[in-house]
């Protein structure tokens, strides 16, 4: 490397990289907020490093140094519900838990479904502390009913479309929707869960929901959901991409999908592999009112192996910040959702890579290489030239989920009082520091 001033060194972490298939203790060196090289662990280059000013140099020895980690699947509620949630506040939550990308999807309100609303968000996330990336939707007020200006929310800057939230029940709508997705070459993001079968389902349909009394949102409400999407993409020949996958009958039509050579991509979050339907009996815990609802054992162990294996690509917090007074409610009553962004590393790490699921190399790929991919975003890697986008995690670090360390403006979690292994210490945005640990 040619000798020249870096305003930034992150001295002897473990770098992980899996798009450049990197994995090895080295130095990395950031100049003008992008990546300007990697070095050896060497002691010539120690000595140098040792050299520099204190305030350029963050040690990462024992650490590991990541690209800044992606969430393609956060609601940041502004327009319209700020009191929840605002692009700012969300992004603060966001480096908290190491994310430097976050997409935020349309089920605000007004809802995004037009080029102004594209446009405002990315003006309001222009001084936030993560990149803050659109899904606009599929359908205008998200209505389901007649198909929202996909051209001009892709000019605008939307990177893909969804009516997360809702299923897009009509399939001549979703045929529609896939064939306008495929021309602008975007994926459709499906909340799959049949309308008709989940209706006023709470919780999972099972023998919990019939000991405890109260309406379940059946599993083959999802499968169901899942294979109509899978076939109208096989037709159609678009990209689609399954949200929050909660059952072992989703994840195998869409293991068999991409068997097939269709065009399927699929995600799960953290409260639905950590967290059992069971756990919803006794305290009713409105934190865990989420739709799609948690499940199974059974469903929790097929989405394991579902991450093992490949079938789930990526891994999303699903962040849906809601306030107190909302879910200070009955159960049945409350408003699903939960939020997630600085829980999800902590989950990942003593859910799946402590009990030796994944290792690091497949979790960090999971939500940096393949949402990158995924939705075209020019970030995710640590490659010279790319945006210094940097994530350093404390690998072993114990902690506890506490309420108070929350950014977010809501504070709806199940996961207070938990305690976990993994945590991030720095988030580097474009080369400055937005979270130092405190």
């Amino acid at each position: 490397m040619k000798k020249q001033a870096y305003d930034l060194v992150i001295k002897g972490g473990l770098i992980i990289d899996p798009a450049l298939g990197f994995g090895r203790e080295a130095h990395l060196f950031v100049k003008d907020g992008k990546i300007a090289g990697i070095e050896n662990d060497t002691k010539a280059w120690r000595k140098k490093i040792d050299s520099m000013p204190d305030d350029m140099v963050i040690d990462a020895t024992g650490k590991i140094v990541v690209p800044g980690l992606i969430d393609m699947h956060v609601h940041l509620r502004e327009p319209g519900r700020e009191d929840e949630e605002t692009i700012i506040s969300g992004c603060q939550a966001a480096a908290a838990g190491g994310f430097t990308t976050v997409c935020c999807m349309p089920n605000t309100f007004p809802a995004i479904d037009n080029q102004e609303t594209v446009k405002f968000v990315l003006s309001r996330a222009e001084s936030a502390d993560a990149r803050v990336f659109v899904i606009g939707a599929v359908s205008k007020m998200l209505k389901g009913e007649e198909l929202a200006e996909i051209g001009d929310l892709v000019k605008a800057g939307a990177v893909a479309i969804s009516d997360d939230g809702d299923y897009v029940q009509n399939p001549q709508l979703m045929r529609c929707a896939l064939e306008y997705a495929r021309m602008f070459d975007i994926p459709i993001i499906s909340h799959a869960e049949d309308q008709y079968l989940c209706a006023d389902g709470v919780m999972n349909e099972s023998f919990q929901s019939t000991r405890l009394g109260i309406k379940g949102r059946p599993a083959v409400g999802e499968v169901i959901a899942v294979l109509r999407d899978i076939k109208l993409c096989e037709f159609v020949g678009g990209r689609l991409h399954i949200a929050h996958v909660t059952t072992a009958g989703a994840v195998e039509a869409i293991r068999q999908a991409k068997a097939e050579g269709i065009n399927v991509t699929a995600e799960a979050c953290p409260h639905h592999f950590c967290l059992t339907d069971d756990m919803i009996g006794g305290k009713f815990d409105t934190n865990l009112r989420v739709n799609p609802p948690i499940r199974t054992k059974a469903d929790v162990e097929a989405l394991v192996e579902g991450l093992v294996d490949g079938t789930i690509d990526c891994i999303a917090s699903d962040h849906a910040p809601h306030a107190e007074e909302e879910k200070d409610v009955e159960f049945d009553q409350a408003p699903p959702g939960m939020i997630g962004l600085q829980t999800t590393v902590g989950l990942v790490k003593t859910g799946l890579i402590d009990k030796g699921y994944l290792s690091w190399a497949d979790a960090i790929r999971k939500m940096t290489q393949n949402p990158a991919r995924i939705l075209n975003l020019p970030v995710g890697t640590l490659k010279v030239d790319g945006p210094a986008d940097i994530t350093i995690i404390d690998s072993d670090k114990k902690w506890t989920v506490k309420k108070k360390d929350f950014r977010s403006k809501s504070k709806n979690s199940p996961f207070v009082g938990w305690k976990l292994s993994g945590k991030v210490s720095q988030t580097i945005l474009g080369g400055r520091v937005v979270f130092d640990g405190k």
